[in-house]
């Protein structure tokens, strides 16, 4: 077997490190001629380095192979074995379990036989526990052995001497439950160079900056990088790559063996034959053919590029001035900045050394940017705005997100976060209150207001605006003349009325207002929301059509429209009221002429009342007239009304505008 050059022998040259909890690792060394090279990792870091791991062999040779420890449970590697070893189990215990092994024994004299059993013998008053062995000698002769008269035990067979070495060399690699090697072999029987890289789990890095203000001119911006090296090894002189950004990353279990459930199948010939039964023909018809389609699948595969690294800025030098006691870190923040597709890279122009326990703070940005103070008020519960700055990435990098702390007037101002800001990109950031500053608000709403009126085929649409109006009232307590951003909600449904913002971000408008020194400004922003809603036009009566007619916003053609409309329902109406009166008059006529019946019923009963039934007959008669003509009014009536409709469902589904 060769021989295995270690993880010290290919030194880690180049370390990258990634916001998503991934590490790139790079080894390189030279390996003698017919030496494995041995790389160690924690088991949890096992799958992944099975799904990085790339290998690069310099001299002209192959890898052969990649071998690794297994990670098979301990349990079940020393279950394939004869015999197991107890915690605190005795000497004969484990001999016991080779019955039938032949074993070789040294006392004075050296004896030598099978194995028939073994055991504890317990103590009495004269002798104490001891362990025995029974040997089945070579002469035939049974005997017991005291085993701790034993200077000692050798197996006659080399192959279960062997077992018992692979036994507690399993049970030696269990108590390093973390580690696992991984075995690169190479059929170069020279020396080589090789260049091992791979990623693995690891603490993300973070970043930290430091705004400085100072007397005039561009703000100055320094960036730390924050680096934590837990992988239990040392970074001596490494070429480290901080990298901003998240790609997908994921944990695939490669690591453990997988075991897939096979379905059971047997051969017809393993089955007995069952009775067939044919049945008679009753209709014969011709065979039909199918045909059967086949799929064939695809794989798409893609090429990633890296751009070109771009060159390492020059340092910045600190300077101080009388009015400003802060000066900058007296640091060389030289790292080369790069986009790698929409990942941003930072690199160390120097080699780094970070001991392993250890973490360490490197500088990654030092130079100017453009940067200007302000105030801004969100409304969250204070009526005083914070003290903020509008940063502008003219770095011509990627700032990757970190906590800021801001140094005005050469003094600590306050402390800020801020999220990934590419470059040209900019962000605002607060970092203290504005005492001086004080701002109320005020609400104010208007009634409804109807926008547009619209109607297609007998529906008419309306639009209706509500009206509200948030002031906000500041008062700039300082003399001095300040910037104010307003960050006012924007609400789903509502649209902004006689106010255009600064900008707008996913959920607020921005409005920037210039404050005098010592001043009170009144800031209106109006805002409207509008609601659609349809009614049938057959549906509403001539006073709403009415009010619809004299809205200001309908067009003459609208106007027009619905007039005729309305004056169509009215005569409907009086016309429906006309028949309403008529079919009240036959009824009233009906019921009297009930009331005379039952009168001239009763007379009839009674003699010398002839004169009066013969009143109340004529009477009936001349009701009856009456009733005729009533209901031929009401016939006619009903004709003019069904016309009447007629014509305002055409002018209904006429009307359009």
């Amino acid at each position: 077997m060769a021989a295995a050059a270690f993880a010290a022998d290919l030194p880690i040259r180049q370390v990258v490190l990634y916001k998503h909890g991934v590490g790139y690792f790079e080894r390189a060394g030279q390996l003698a001629a017919g030496e494995a090279a041995r790389l160690d990792f924690r088991a949890a870091e096992m799958n992944d380095v099975l799904k990085s791991l790339t290998i690069e062999e310099q001299g002209g040779g192959k890898v052969a192979g990649v071998r690794y420890d297994s990670s098979e449970p301990l349990s079940q590697k020393l279950g394939e074995f004869p015999f197991q070893l107890g915690a605190g189990q005795p000497l004969s215990a484990v001999l016991d379990q080779l019955k039938g092994a032949r074993v070789e024994l040294k006392f004075a004299e050296t004896v030598a036989g099978a194995i028939v059993g073994a055991r504890l013998v317990a103590a009495d008053e004269k002798h104490a526990e001891r362990e025995q062995i029974a040997l089945l000698l070579d002469s035939g002769d049974l005997r017991n052995f005291d085993l701790a008269a034993a200077t000692s035990i050798r197996f006659a067979d080399p192959k279960l001497q062997l077992q018992f070495k692979d036994y507690l060399a399993a049970l030696t690699g269990a108590r390093s439950k973390e580690k696992r090697s991984v075995y690169i072999d190479s059929t170069d029987a020279r020396s080589r160079s090789l260049t091992a890289s791979y990623l693995i789990p690891t603490a993300i890095w973070k970043s930290s900056y430091r705004l400085i203000f100072g007397p005039d001119g561009q703000p100055m911006l320094e960036g730390w990088a924050i680096v934590d090296n837990t992988t239990g090894e040392d970074w001596a002189n490494v070429q480290l790559a901080l990298v901003s950004g998240r790609p997908i990353s994921f944990v695939s279990r490669l690591y453990e063996p997988r075991y897939v459930n096979r379905p059971s199948a047997d051969l017809p010939e393993d089955r007995a034959q069952a009775p067939v039964m044919h049945g008679g023909a009753v209709e014969a018809e011709p065979l039909a053919m199918k045909a059967m389609a086949g799929f064939a699948g695809g794989v798409i595969g893609g090429i990633v590029g890296n751009a070109p690294a771009a060159a390492p800025p020059p340092p910045v030098r600190k300077q101080a001035t009388a009015a400003s006691p802060f000066f900058l870190s007296s640091v060389a923040a030289t790292a080369a900045g790069r986009e790698l597709g929409e990942l941003f890279e930072y690199r160390m122009a120097a080699p780094v050394t970070v001991r392993k326990g250890e973490s360490a703070m490197l500088p990654f940005l030092q130079q100017k940017i453009d940067a200007r103070k302000l105030l801004i008020y969100s409304g969250e519960g204070s009526e005083h705005p914070t003290d903020a700055a509008e940063l502008t990435n003219s770095s011509g990098k990627t700032l990757d997100g970190g906590p800021i702390t801001v140094y005005d007037g050469g003094g600590y101002a306050g402390e800020a976060l801020m999220d990934t800001l590419k470059s040209g990109d900019k962000r605002l950031i607060s970092y203290a209150v504005d005492l001086g500053t004080r701002i109320t608000t005020q609400f104010d709403t208007r009634g409804e207001l109807v926008r547009e009126i619209r109607a297609r085929r007998g529906v008419l649409t309306t639009r209706t605006a509500f009206v509200e109006t948030k002031t906000y009232t500041i008062r700039n307590v300082d003399a001095k003349l300040k910037t104010l951003i307003i960050e006012h909600p924007a609400r789903p449904g509502y649209t902004l009325l006689d106010r255009k913002p600064w900008e707008k971000t996913a959920n607020a408008y921005r409005f920037e207002v210039k404050l005098a020194g010592g001043t009170t400004e009144k800031f209106p922003v109006p805002e409207e929301r509008v609601e659609e809603s349809s009614l049938a036009v057959v549906n509403l009566t001539p006073d709403l059509l009415y009010t619809y007619i004299q809205n200001k916003t309908l067009s003459d053609a609208g106007r027009r429209q619905l007039e005729e409309i309305r004056k169509a329902k009215e005569q409907i109406a009086a016309t429906e009221e006309e028949i309403r009166r008529a079919d009240s008059q036959a009824d009233d006529l009906v019921k009297d002429q009930d009331r005379i019946r039952k009168n001239i019923e009763s007379l009839n009963q009674v003699s010398g009342q002839q004169q009066q039934v013969q009143s109340y007959a004529r009477q009936l008669a001349a009701q009856e007239g009456r009733l005729a003509s009533l209901r031929d009014r009401h016939a006619e009536l009903a004709r003019k009304l069904a016309a009447m409709r007629q014509e305002l469902d055409k002018l209904v589904d006429a009307l359009s505008f």
